[in-house]
């Protein structure tokens, strides 16, 4: 099975903790935008930090997206916040450190 690595500008943002990181599934509060490519050449953005303000459920909206479009979809890029994954990751660290004293 083939590994799913993060893209280089990510690594670079933690190379020493994001460089080994498989990825699977990124929970949705850690994407900032979604770019979808369709193989006409058109591209969508779509701004997840946006729409966690709106009265809607953007998972269910990307679903319903991604089933509509399957045929014509070329690539989807799921843009990550970094610096979020970083401070959670080194908050949860300091409080499991200190709960292990």
């Amino acid at each position: 099975m083939p590994k799913n690595k993060l893209p280089k500008q990510v690594i670079a943002v933690w190379p020493e903790v994001l460089e080994d990181v498989d990825v699977q599934v990124v929970p949705i509060e850690y994407l900032h935008s979604i770019r979808v490519t369709f193989i006409d050449g058109k591209v969508w953005d779509i701004d997840v930090e946006a729409s966690k303000d709106k009265d809607f459920d953007i998972e269910d909206a990307l679903g319903e997206l991604f089933d509509e479009y399957e045929d014509t979809i070329a690539n989807v890029d799921f843009r990550m916040d970094t610096g979020r994954i970083k401070s959670d990751i080194q908050a949860r660290t300091q409080r499991f450190l200190k709960k292990r004293k």
